[in-house]
């Protein structure tokens, strides 16, 4: 597996590695065959998520000598290990240290899967 700790995704993206020719997922989700003819939605496991949606700060002009305060986030739905499916034509492949990744907005992810509950 890759070292995740290089990698800053941004905004409110979600890094997934897709599972190839899917027909039954880990977790137990079936993919009906239109699916996958039509390749028009696809699935994988999410690898990494970004901050989420910035949220605009208030600015205190008329106060220069306050600290400046950090950009806050409206956090994203998707954790690190989800399964994710999404829709395919809003992924952009990407390739890192040899392994194909896909980089989703998360409003293109359809459904998450999470095991812990």
């Amino acid at each position: 597996m890759i070292n995740t700790e290089k990698i800053i995704i941004v905004g409110d993206r979600l890094l997934i590695k897709p599972e190839e020719n899917l027909e039954k997922t880990n977790s137990g989700l079936y993919l009906p065959p239109g699916v996958h003819e039509k390749e028009k939605v696809q699935g994988g496991y999410v690898i990494k998520i970004g901050p989420g949606y910035p949220v605009a700060i208030p600015t205190d002009d008329d106060e220069p000598w306050k600290e400046k305060k950090s950009a806050k986030y409206i956090p994203l739905q998707a954790k690190e290990g989800d399964f994710a499916l999404f829709l395919r034509k809003d992924a952009i492949e990407v390739e890192i240290e040899k392994q194909k990744f896909v980089i989703v907005p998360q409003a293109a992810v359809l459904l998450l899967y999470r095991d812990e509950f």
